[in-house]
């Protein structure tokens, strides 16, 4: 099956074009909100500095604010979301996703809290996958595998950042070029990441590609939800729907078998709503192997304006609905979490503190010719969309 390149966007999440505007000024004297509500409203982006990289580069975050007062802060090491403050039912805005509060937590060994993942999300076989005939090797960084892109994934390089508006809301455009045969990949390859916060509490991200040289491309995000907010206790509550019949059976080494198993009558059958915790200590050898779920499911085919996945956090209230033009989704109950984490607001991160949904390609898919295609020719352009819409009940 060959990958699709292009996908058509139906209504809901349909691309928006983009201009730009001036960077921020600097801050204006403190204005009387009660006598002026209007100007004191927040400004759609701000930026301050976070820090400085061992080479000596400046980093920024950048905070984004919709009309309804969600806010989302982006910094340009790694395309990292390092706070996403969305209301609960009582409307009480806390922080939904993991990180730390300073850069010197993402410079340390870090669980890809919050950044963008690639060349490559997932894992690749044994470091290695072969293009017309030519192997191509790559770090064996997880278990003799390749993982998320390497030793200097795109989690961990510099994007440059330029604001942009849109009728939808604030947004950031996100740009890196990927020299050839970095980390092993051929190609330089010209990435563009949008981050739009939409004005209906949506974060929408739209990714592009072009290369220079036949290559294979999976982009992803890697942010770990937590909806209870500010991160009050583990996600085994949280209740999942999947829009899924069928799931990305792994070997012990979390490498596809090259399967793809019915979820019917397994601890992976999502299609009802049903809590994280309920079935993930089970004795099934999927659950086994990945310590909990940390699988692909498929979703290929699904209507990008329907919620392929769901969470909903009863306690606050809060619902994530996730929609892709993506054929899977990874979901990864945070397994691999261990307490040895200190993040936000002095948490310590213990074993399945927050949960990933990346939308994604099948894992090990440059050495499985039966998965969707994900080579990138030059000529083409490698482009895809995903959507993580905040609401309650």
């Amino acid at each position: 099956m060959k990958r699709v390149l292009f996908y058509a966007l139906c209504a809901g999440v349909a691309c928006a074009s983009f201009s730009c505007k001036p960077k921020t000024e600097e801050k204006a004297p403190p204005v009387d909100s009660a006598a002026h509500p209007a100007a004191a409203a927040p400004a759609p982006i701000s930026k301050e500095p976070f820090g400085t990289l061992p080479d000596g580069q400046a980093v920024d975050r950048y905070t984004l604010t919709n009309k309804n007062g969600v806010v989302m802060q982006v910094i340009n090491y790694g395309g990292i979301i390092t706070s996403l403050r969305v209301p609960d039912k009582n409307g009480v805005s806390e922080d939904v996703v993991l990180g730390y509060d300073s850069l010197s937590g993402y410079l340390k060994a870090t669980p890809y809290f919050g950044a963008i993942v690639g060349r490559y999300g997932n894992r690749i076989a044994n470091g290695k996958f072969k293009l017309d005939g030519k192997t191509y090797t790559l770090a064996q960084n997880n278990n003799g595998q390749h993982l998320h892109g390497g030793l200097k994934g795109f989690d961990k390089v510099y994007w440059s950042i330029e604001e942009a508006q849109s009728a939808e809301g604030p947004s950031l455009r996100l740009k890196y070029t990927s020299k050839d045969m970095e980390e092993g990949y051929p190609g330089n390859l010209t990435v563009e990441v949008v981050y739009t916060l939409t004005n209906d509490n949506a974060l929408k991200l739209d990714y592009t590609a072009t290369t220079d040289k036949k290559t294979v491309l999976n982009l992803t995000q890697h942010s770990y939800f937590n909806l209870t907010g500010n991160g009050k206790r583990d996600i085994l509550e949280h209740v999942l729907t999947l829009a899924a019949d069928k799931f990305v059976p792994v070997g012990k080494t979390l490498i596809p078998t090259g399967k793809l198993t019915d979820v019917a009558g397994t601890p992976f059958d999502f299609r009802t709503a049903t809590a994280i915790g309920a079935r993930i200590n089970g004795s099934d050898q999927q659950l086994v192997y990945g310590g909990g779920y940390d699988h692909c499911w498929v979703i290929g085919g699904a209507d990008s304006t329907k919620a392929i996945a769901t969470v909903f956090e009863p306690a606050s209230g809060r619902v994530l609905e996730v929609y892709t033009t993506e054929p899977g989704i990874q979901f990864y109950s945070g397994n691999f979490l261990d307490g040895t984490i200190t993040g936000k607001g002095g948490v310590v991160y213990t074993k399945r503190f927050g949960l990933c949904l990346e939308t994604e390609h099948y894992p090990d898919s440059p050495n499985q010719s039966s998965f969707p295609s994900v080579v990138l020719n030059p000529g083409q352009t490698y482009k895809t969309q995903t959507v993580y819409r905040f609401s309650t009940r």
